[in-house]
């Protein structure tokens, strides 16, 4: 049987790739029970001791990755080379909402993930955007609507009002029906603009790239 081939970070070195193999898996499930539990404190109807039990999980896996993120620090070759160069994994840290999309990293280095999108990069980069706005939709969708159900005022005030905000919000649409009133609503809103931009950015480079490749194939073939 062949080993997993370990991927050595020039600023972790050796035992920190060794303990990111280790808990990759185990921060991604974490990550998805956060979902989950913080899903259901905020669209389910749950009883004070599911409520309880839930808050209990979300705390349990909150603080997995603090203190996966300090491990990490202490085992790097060049701790604070390593802290700039992977800005991704302290966000991961100050915003646990953006933790599934640990799974989406997961999965795209997956041999399988490979296979099935073959060598084609533009392909791969397709499918991870895609998985992107689709997760980050759903994540602004519970967040606004945290933040927006307990003003009076409020015009977010169902998950069904919250994910359509956030579909046409993230894909610049905008239609205005339902607006963010609460700073923290307004803030979720922020984030996702800037997140609709730079995924509708990315994937216009990565068609414009395709198209003019095939072109250039074309043009080749006639020659």
């Amino acid at each position: 049987m062949t080993a997993t081939a370990i991927r050595i970070d020039p600023w972790g070195g050796p035992r920190q790739a060794r303990w990111q193999q280790t808990v990759d898996w185990p921060l991604t499930i974490a990550a998805i029970l956060f979902l989950v539990a913080y899903s259901l404190t905020v669209i389910a109807d749950v009883d004070v001791a599911t409520a309880d039990l839930l808050r209990v999980l979300i705390l349990v896996s909150w603080a997995l990755f603090p203190v996966s993120y300090l491990v990490e620090i202490s085992l790097a070759d060049h701790p604070w080379q390593w802290v700039v160069h992977h800005p991704l994994n302290l966000l991961f840290v100050l915003l646990p909402l953006l933790r599934p999309l640990r799974l989406l990293r997961v999965v795209a280095r997956s041999a399988a993930f490979q296979h099935s999108a073959g060598t084609a990069f533009r392909a791969r980069v397709l499918v991870y955007l895609a998985g992107t706005a689709i997760l980050v939709t759903y994540i602004a969708a519970l967040a606004v609507l945290d933040a927006e159900r307990a003003d009076p005022n409020a015009n977010i005030t169902t998950f069904g009002d919250s994910i359509w905000w956030a579909a046409v919000t993230i894909t610049t649409v905008g239609y205005g029906d339902f607006t963010p009133l609460t700073l923290r609503g307004r803030i979720v809103a922020t984030a996702l603009m800037l997140g609709g931009v730079a995924v509708l950015g990315v994937l216009t480079a990565t068609l414009s790239s395709w198209i003019v490749q095939r072109v250039s194939e074309s043009e080749d073939r006639r020659k």
